[in-house]
């Protein structure tokens, strides 16, 4: 807030439809997916988001989140996953470019008429609207106070 006007931009990913909170195994310790603790971890940027969006008012501050595409990336190459292995290689080449994967990101972080714009998720460097499960604002604000409790910091607000 001291170097406002700022913008906070988040990048999640159209995986946070498939996304779940789990409070109760929120690190995944008593099951674990790559899949499942990725498109959580999807889903948890964007409430993060949406929750300090809501946070911020009057601060010229704004926060919003978006989807960069599939961008063609070694994200996952290490994942043993068989899916994985099988299907990549053969979707590279309809996947982004790193550059025009950074196309939306720099867009949001920097467009002028995006200046007060805030508590939205964009995809294609347009606003579009996120899941149904994004917008629950108590899942949002039980999010941001686990959040700070892990971090061992104070949540204000």
């Amino acid at each position: 807030m001291q170097s406002a006007p700022a913008r906070v931009v988040t990048v999640a990913s159209h995986a946070h439809t498939m996304g779940r909170m789990d409070f109760d195994d929120l690190h995944g310790e008593r099951s674990y997916s790559g899949a499942r603790a990725y498109n959580q971890s999807k889903l948890a940027n964007i409430l993060f988001t949406y929750e300090l969006a809501r946070r911020l008012p009057g601060t010229s501050v704004t926060a919003n989140a978006l989807h960069p595409g599939v961008v063609r990336t070694s994200f996952g190459a290490e994942d043993p996953a068989r899916i994985q292995r099988l299907v990549v290689p053969f979707m590279r080449p309809f996947m982004k470019s790193r550059a025009r994967g950074a196309v939306t990101s720099v867009h949001v972080a920097s467009s002028p008429e995006l200046e007060h714009t805030t508590g939205r998720y964009f995809a294609n460097s347009r606003p579009t609207r996120s899941s149904e499960r994004s917008y629950d604002e108590a899942v949002a604000a039980r999010l941001w106070q686990v959040s700070a409790d892990l971090a061992g910091v104070a949540s204000t607000g």
